[in-house]
């Protein structure tokens, strides 16, 4: 492949990839604007239901943590150009975002729904600030990187790719992961949890400690004692010191 066409290639995925993680933001804020979203389906049969839903989130976890697998990325870099892989697994996560979202299939029942104007304003601000929280750790750990711009732009003007690293900055110092720490809140901070956004957001944080621990583990391989160190003083998740 081209420069040029590498280029482009990453600016593409990188637009999918931010279309499909904007439209899975919206689609679980139940927000009415949407033309679907979480709780806009008819329920169906609940064994059906459940196997699809169960079906998607495995399609989900399956993509988005074995291509993180260095030993994948490690041949999967045999087969396409290297600086291309992020923007490749960016495009595929945004492609599966969406296809969560309009397949995802009702439940019925409502585990709650707060009517009372106060409670339901603080967990409406906590939902929008659990997303806040997760764009903003993108950009403080070098957002253009994490999504794939960064690699194509690089190869385009013929210089290396910076070696890995971490970051202990803000967000960084009170949580390992404040990137999962959003999608978390913005999953469940919400005033009306319906059974199929339950089912959504269970199955979701199941995917998400199972990833961070992959992760974390090819984080002390690849960093070493100075990332062992930093998993000693902070914690992982709960933003409470240790």
């Amino acid at each position: 492949m081209s420069k040029i066409l590498i280029l482009i290639y990453g600016v593409v995925a990188y637009a999918v990839g931010m279309g499909g993680l904007t439209f899975f933001i919206l689609y679980v804020g139940g927000w009415s604007f949407m033309p679907i979203h979480v709780d806009s389906g008819e329920v169906g049969p609940i064994g059906t239901a459940i196997m699809m839903n169960v079906g998607l989130i495995l399609l989900w976890g399956v993509q988005h943590s074995v291509m993180a697998r260095p030993g994948f990325k490690e041949i999967w870099t045999r087969v396409i150009p290297k600086s291309i892989e992020r923007s490749t697994y960016t495009l595929l996560s945004g492609i599966l975002m969406l296809v969560i979202c309009l397949n995802w299939r009702a439940l019925d029942g409502m585990l709650w729904d707060v009517e009372s104007s106060i409670p339901q304003t603080i967990l409406l601000v906590l939902h929008v600030c659990g997303w806040v929280i997760a764009v903003i750790a993108t950009f403080l750990i070098n957002h253009f990187e994490l999504f794939g711009l960064q690699q194509v732009w690089l190869n385009f003007k013929e210089k290396p790719e910076p070696s890995p690293s971490y970051t202990e900055k803000f967000l960084y110092k009170i949580v390992r992961h404040p990137l999962q720490m959003g999608i978390l809140m913005g999953l469940w901070f919400t005033p009306t949890m319906s059974m199929t956004l339950f089912f959504l957001s269970a199955t979701m944080t199941i995917y998400i400690f199972i990833g961070l621990h992959f992760e974390e583990k090819d984080l002390v391989k690849s960093l070493g004692e100075s990332y062992a160190d930093y998993q000693s003083r902070v914690r992982k998740l709960l933003p409470i010191p240790k």
